[in-house]
């Protein structure tokens, strides 16, 4: 219908009332996850505005108080039976598009001919990463096994 039922106004009220709450523990986690990527031997790169290494991160300073969880990574390249390796064993995450959910996902970018600016350049593969609200520990450990299964088959 045109206007929202009362089942739905009442769901959206509620995650109001705790929406800065949830976007600020994403945002700790998902810096937490991104300074963690960056001392993986399996990533090459961690691309999050938030950390001084991004080229964007100068524009981030001077525009933002906070980053969300969502941001990416490339690994060092493998073959496509490590990548699925990795891929089909998380615990934790799951593979998806549905940014800004609690749960945590990981999505693999640069797998097909995807439509895009610019073509991807760089060897390796580009991981889209949302971090949701799970116990950190548990999704570098996770991520952790994944990396061992993505490098045993490299």
């Amino acid at each position: 219908g045109i206007c929202v039922g009362p089942d739905g106004h009442y769901l959206a009220q509620r995650g109001l009332r705790s929406m800065a709450v949830r976007l600020e523990a994403h945002y700790q986690a998902g810096l937490e996850i991104a300074r963690w990527l960056t001392t993986q031997p399996a990533v090459t790169r961690v691309c999050h505005p938030a950390l001084p290494t991004d080229p964007g991160h100068a524009i981030w300073q001077r525009d933002f108080t906070g980053a969300s969880s969502l941001f990416g990574f490339v690994t060092r390249p493998t073959s496509r039976d490590s990548l699925a390796a990795m891929l089909d064993n998380m615990a934790i995450f799951g593979m998806g598009f549905s940014w800004g959910g609690y749960e945590s996902l990981l999505t693999p970018c640069n797998l097909t001919h995807s439509r895009t600016v610019r073509p991807w350049q760089e060897a390796g593969h580009l991981f889209r990463i949302h971090v949701g609200l799970e116990d950190v520990a548990d999704l570098k450990e996770d991520l952790q096994q994944g990396f061992a299964r993505l490098l045993a088959q490299a």
